[in-house]
């Protein structure tokens, strides 16, 4: 008889044997900051995680790079929105403060700029619309235009999560053009149209005003799809590539790192975050448990980055583990 048991016995053997390990510096927080207010603002749908005035910023950011974590990934929400997203690209736009801010006061976290312009349109949609369509060739100089923007401001890494055709070629070519060569791309590759997104649209003020995303989000049944869209990312210059969400779509995640060598993030989104965060508080799970093993999960399918609503939480819980 064989006996796996024997190296279950005890903390020390469990940990001696364990085959996957969370990296603090694997975990990105995402962070919501919002134009024209003086006080952080709960997102009732996620519990724990707040809009953030620029000035409110620097401690939420102490806190992120006291933590150790990877870095944050910038949501901006600006006062202004119209038609074709234009605080996206503003130079003096509230994400491109907020970069600036960030990098003056602590330079070594890296800071990844979200390039869409759902956030940004006054119709919710994250690209340009015709006559009730949403146009892929002409968003993508707005988005190329937002990049730039972004790099310029300080940001270390750009992450196009908008989901038109050729996007990445197109951010590479602007970033290259205007002296950007070094900043990486990280693209939200295989972004699929779930329902697992919708306390974010309650925390980025974006949900669409008519219709869906999914005439350009990828539909939650196709796993082959998944690939052609990373693969075509990574041919037109992604540095980074992305599953999203995460949980739902583990084995998305696997098949990614079985066919790619690419850096390989993963989006623990929203959705999955506020379940969480609802049954904790309803006493039905322990968070931390549960949490730790749900990145675990993320990190055993393949996944290098993981974006998470958790990272701090989570970070403190690692550190606490260590011996």
């Amino acid at each position: 008889m064989k006996r796996f048991r024997r190296l279950r016995r005890t903390p020390q053997l469990r940990a001696l044997v364990r085959e996957t390990h969370i990296n603090i510096s694997s975990l990105i927080y995402p962070i919501f900051v919002e134009e024209g207010t003086k006080e952080r603002k709960p997102v009732e749908s996620m519990p724990g995680i707040y809009r953030y005035p620029t000035e409110l910023l620097p401690l939420l950011i102490q806190e992120a790079a006291e933590a150790g974590i990877g870095g944050v990934l910038l949501f901006g929400i600006p006062a202004h929105k119209d038609a074709v997203g234009s605080s996206a690209y503003d130079d003096n736009g509230i994400t491109q403060q907020a970069i600036r801010l960030i990098k003056e006061k602590y330079p070594e976290l890296t800071v990844i700029a979200d390039v869409c312009l759902c956030e940004y349109t006054d119709h919710g949609h994250c690209g340009v619309v015709h006559d009730g369509e949403i146009v892929n060739d002409e968003t993508l100089p707005l988005l190329a235009k937002t990049a730039v923007s972004f790099a310029k401001a300080g940001a270390d890494i750009i992450a196009p999560s908008d989901m038109m055709d050729g996007r990445v070629a197109a951010i590479r070519s602007a970033l290259d053009e205007a002296g950007f060569a070094d900043i990486p791309i990280m693209s939200y590759s295989a972004k699929y149209a779930s329902g697992y997104y919708s306390p974010f649209r309650d925390a980025a003020d974006s949900a669409p005003c008519f219709g869906d995303r999914r005439s350009y989000q990828m539909d939650p049944a196709n796993g082959r799809e998944a690939l052609r869209e990373i693969e075509d990312d990574i041919s037109e210059g992604a540095d980074i590539v992305m599953v999203k969400p995460a949980l739902a779509y583990l084995d998305i995640i696997s098949r990614a790192r079985e066919s790619f060598d690419l850096p390989l993030a993963a989006y623990n989104v929203s959705g999955e975050y506020s379940m969480v965060k609802a049954a904790a508080q309803n006493g039905w799970i322990d968070e931390k448990r549960i949490v730790l093993e749900n990145l675990t999960a993320i990190a055993r399918a393949g996944a290098d980055i993981i974006i998470t609503y958790h990272a701090l939480d989570a970070a403190k819980w690692l550190k606490e583990e260590q011996p």
